[in-house]
């Protein structure tokens, strides 16, 4: 191992493990990106979420509840103050019940449902009860009704229009009374409210007021209202109903009696007799009534028989009777025989198996057997011959019953015919008596009505002085908190959603699919750089006594990791080289473009600050400004330079004599000059001489650092990959948009190949704590202060 490589390593403190950190956190990254896409974001990152724009957009929040809330102030103490006051109304039909006598029942009086509940509600919200309010308490003289008394606010709207839109103050028109009332009716219907309380009959009445005794009175007098005019819709319809009833109740006396008359004639007349009792039926109906029940009893007799006989018929079919059918049969006689004769074939059985078939015992119990058998089979039939005789009984008596209801069905079918018109008379007076009933007893309750009317509804809680309801202050300042905070958190939200810009390392890894190598703070420039003499053991770059030496006055800027190399700002590039190192274990890495997207991202800085801590380290770095149609780093670290790559690259000019060194680090920097801007500068950079320069420079260092232009411009940083090892990709921190990057990286499959990480820069740690916490709080001013490193 070199020594360069040697000290390279030993220097290497926390940026080495930032470094690595920042290897060890991709897994997690890709983990949070699949989390994401299936849309398994939890409780607690979505909190960490709201926190997180809560602490960036503080601002934004704090300066929307703080309007908001100062708004609410405005309108709680310019507001005027209003007053509610309730009266209660009660839809009872029980009340009117008991106004009237026992057993009668008022016109309308019936179980009252939540249809007919809501639309007494209507009722009393309806124009025609608040006009009744308004005339009779006379709520067209009062200021409050007519528009005349008005609050703080509205008073002040109105002297800053009335110029305008009036077209002189001595023209104001006088309303009519008219006018008047329609303004007092307007106030009335939008100042009351009517709702019915729970599942109740309790209607309750709302009105409000400036005045807490005029709403009270108000809310009694729409009650008021709405009872007389109950009554008075009651009474009206009372009396013209029966007028109407009178005149009707007269013919309907008179068409009962002619329906009566008509059916006696009738019945005279066809010779009709019924029978009496409180069923009134015919005679001829009576009888063939009579006829069919006995008919339907004789023929369930004949089954009955029939089916005994059919059993008694199946059971004679088998050898031995079974115990079901002897049950069946109800004989005694045949279960007794039954049971004998299974004793002795039992008895047999046993007789046979000891001594044979042929024994004298055996023989006898066989014969005993046999005459069993025959008196089951003659009991049997004794009595299949009485099921035969009970069938023909009760054949002949269906017959006969057939042929009487036969008789019977005959004679009556002229009977029924005239029934028919029978039939129609009786109904025709049934109808006639029914209504001529019922439209005396409702004349009768009519006629008592009239003498006393009564209502359904009555006030149970009469309305008193009203209660102050607005301006409510906790209610007012509880909405303007909460709306500020949200107009403050959509605002917020809002400038987040249009914040399209690099702010964490983890933002970068996940957003373009590669490394964030470090995240550099912004630094200030602090005037020239301080180069000194250099040290002994720094190696002798292209031979001593021929380099040119950099510049003594350029921007400390270029340097800043060699004058403060115990800052953020070398450990961040610190952890750039390491990444380099690492990527060398794989591949050759020698050649190292530094680009960005735009300018003035701060790449030609990371160029010269990386280059300089490389070389520091004692490694032979070479740093070549690539930008040959800007640039900016030769004219910051040389102004003077006459020669540069191009003379070179032209065999104008040898190498060692346009390469200046740093007298401090050792590091040697090859500028360009042009005196005018070059057109084809992609064709120098793809060109096979300057390929071959490169490949020549190898040999000679450890690491040759090329400053390119950026890659949204110009297509130079395309025409470098045939010689350039690997690509640092420098974003500016908070400025560059990220759809910039996408699209460079996007055009640029070939660099993004090579890409060895991004580099975030110009960070301000201060900012970036409110998206991360891992900058700009304890990690640097307590951490990283005890490896005797001091924070910016």
């Amino acid at each position: 191992m070199a020594l360069g490589d040697v000290v390279a390593i030993y220097r290497l403190t926390a940026g080495g493990l930032v470094m690595m950190d920042s290897y060890k956190q991709i897994p997690i990254v890709e983990q949070r990106e699949q989390g994401l896409a299936a849309g398994s974001l939890n409780l607690s990152e979505l909190i960490d979420w709201v926190i997180g724009i809560a602490r960036r957009r503080y601002a934004i929040i704090a300066a929307a509840f703080v309007a908001v809330v100062g708004l609410g102030f405005v309108i709680l103490f310019t507001s005027p103050a209003y007053y509610t006051s309730h009266a209660r109304l009660l839809i009872d039909t029980g009340f009117a019940r008991a106004a009237q006598t026992q057993g009668q029942q008022i016109l309308g009086d019936y179980q009252i449902d939540s249809a007919q509940v809501d639309t007494q509600i209507e009722l009393l919200k309806s124009d025609k009860i608040a006009l009744s309010v308004v005339k009779d308490m006379k709520l067209a003289e009062k200021p409050e009704f007519t528009g005349t008394q008005k609050g703080f606010v509205r008073t002040l709207l109105g002297m800053i229009a009335e110029p305008i839109f009036s077209g002189s103050a001595g023209t104001k028109e006088v309303a009519s009374e008219q006018q008047l009332t329609d303004m007092a009716l307007g106030r009335v219907l939008s100042q009351r409210a009517v709702s019915r309380v729970g599942r109740t009959y309790v209607l309750d009445i709302a009105y409000t007021s400036l005045d807490p005794a005029q709403a009270g009175a108000v809310a009694n007098g729409i009650a008021d209202a709405y009872i007389l005019d109950m009554l008075d819709s009651k009474f009206q319809a009372t009396r013209r109903a029966s007028k109407w009833l009178q005149d009707r109740i007269a013919e309907l006396r008179q068409q009962a009696l002619t329906a009566d008359q008509k059916v006696l004639a009738f019945k005279e007349e066809k010779k009709i007799v019924e029978m009496g009792g409180a069923n009134s039926r015919l005679l001829g109906d009576q009888q063939v009534a009579d006829i069919s029940t006995q008919l339907g009893q004789a023929r369930a007799a004949m089954a009955e028989a029939s089916a005994r006989l059919e059993r008694i018929q199946q059971v004679m079919k088998q050898d031995i009777p079974d115990a079901a059918v002897a049950d069946s049969l109800h004989s005694g006689i045949i279960t007794q025989l039954r049971t004998q004769y299974l004793d002795y074939d039992r008895k047999y059985q046993l007789w046979s198996s000891r001594y044979g078939p042929d024994h004298l015992a055996a023989i006898n119990i066989k014969t005993q057997m046999n005459y069993l058998r025959d008196s089951m089979r003659n009991e049997l039939g004794r009595i299949g011959e009485s099921y035969k005789s009970d069938l023909a009984i009760a054949g002949a008596r269906v017959e006969a019953l057939q042929a009487s209801l036969t008789t019977l069905i005959s004679s009556a079918q002229s009977t029924n015919r005239e029934r028919l018109g029978l039939q129609e008379l009786e109904t025709s007076a049934k109808v006639y008596h029914s209504i001529y009933d019922n439209f005396l007893q409702r004349f009768m309750e009519m006629s008592q009505q009239l003498s006393f009317p009564v209502t359904e509804a009555r006030v149970i809680s009469p309305a008193g002085d009203g209660g102050k309801t607005s301006p409510k202050s906790g209610r007012i300042m509880t909405y303007a908190g909460l709306l500020g905070l949200m107009l403050g958190l959509g605002l917020a939200m809002f400038k987040e959603a249009m914040d399209r810009v690099f702010r964490t390392a983890d933002q970068v890894e996940s957003i373009l699919g590669t490394n964030c190598l470090a995240v550099v703070p912004v630094i200030k420039s602090s005037g020239p750089a301080k180069i000194r003499s250099q040290s002994p053991n720094k190696p002798a770059k292209l031979g001593a006594g021929t380099q040119q030496m950099l510049a003594s006055n350029m921007d400390s800027t270029l340097r800043h990791v060699v004058d403060e190399p115990l800052l953020p700002f070398a450990e961040a590039f610190r952890s750039v080289k390491v990444a380099v190192d690492i990527s060398r274990a794989i591949k050759e890495n020698k050649v190292i473009g530094i680009t960005s997207s735009v300018p003035n991202e701060g790449k030609s800085t990371a160029s010269a600050n990386l280059a300089e801590l490389i070389a520091n380290s004692g490694n032979r770095v070479l740093l070549i400004d690539g930008d040959l149609r800007n640039p900016t780093l030769s004219r910051q670290m040389l102004k003077s330079a006459e020669v540069g790559i191009l003379e070179v690259l032209g065999r104008k000019v040898d190498l060692r004599q346009a390469v200046h060194t740093d007298e401090q680090t050792g590091l040697d920097f090859l500028p360009v000059v042009i005196q005018s801007h070059l057109a084809h500068s992609s064709d120098i950079l793809a060109s096979e001489a300057f390929r071959s320069f490169i490949e020549g420079l190898r040999t000679m260092y450890d690491y040759i650092i090329i400053d390119l232009s950026p890659m949204m411009p110009v297509v130079d940083v395309r025409a470098t990959t045939k010689f350039v090892d690997t690509y640092v990709y420098v974003v500016e921190w908070g400025r560059t948009k990220i759809n910039v990057v996408q699209r460079q990286f996007n055009s640029a499959p070939e660099v993004v190949e090579r890409l060895l990480g991004v580099l975030l820069n110009k960070a301000n740690f201060k900012v970036m704590d409110r998206y991360t916490g891992d900058y700009g709080g304890d990690y640097y001013k307590s951490y990283y202060s005890r490896y005797g490193a001091r924070p910016n």
